[in-house]
């Protein structure tokens, strides 16, 4: 009995596991947002935290590096490298969050340190690399049709 329930064991053990189709699958969207094979992909995650250079800056000064960092975020947005962004609630040193459709740390530190609230030392950021639904890419598209104005 001992022999048989060992020999079951490793009979089972060899079996490969097999993942199950999904019927909702369509492949060219899953092409068209990158999508591997469990529907996923890599992105980057800028967290946006409270800069050291803050007080340096009036109130107007700050007000105008905060539409330079919004117009950035809109142009990143268009040009499909970034596919959220958003600020968190609260006066806290965490700030927001960027996620990039990018490969690479590198890269997304390129897209970073072009928005003026970073170089002016309002914001400063810490990347890092993210598996996430391939769907996301889609995000920009969808957020466009339920949002009344746009900033």
């Amino acid at each position: 009995m001992k022999k048989l329930f060992l020999s079951l064991l490793v009979l089972l053990a060899a079996v490969p596991f097999t993942h199950a189709q999904n019927d909702a699958y369509e492949p060219e969207l899953a092409e068209e947002v990158g999508a591997d094979q469990y529907g996923m992909k890599k992105y980057v995650i800028a967290f946006l935290h409270r800069g050291d250079r803050v007080s340096e800056y009036s109130d107007e000064q700050r007000s105008e590096i905060q539409a330079g960092h919004l117009a950035n975020i809109n142009r990143m947005a268009e040009d499909g490298q970034l596919v959220m962004a958003g600020p968190f609630f609260g006066n806290e040193e965490l700030r927001g969050l960027y996620i990039f459709a990018v490969e690479s740390l590198e890269e997304a530190e390129e897209l970073t340190s072009s928005d003026p609230a970073i170089k002016a030392g309002v914001l400063k950021m810490d990347l890092k690399e993210w598996y996430g639904s391939a769907a996301l890419m889609l995000m920009n598209d969808l957020h466009m049709k339920v949002a009344r104005e746009v900033i």
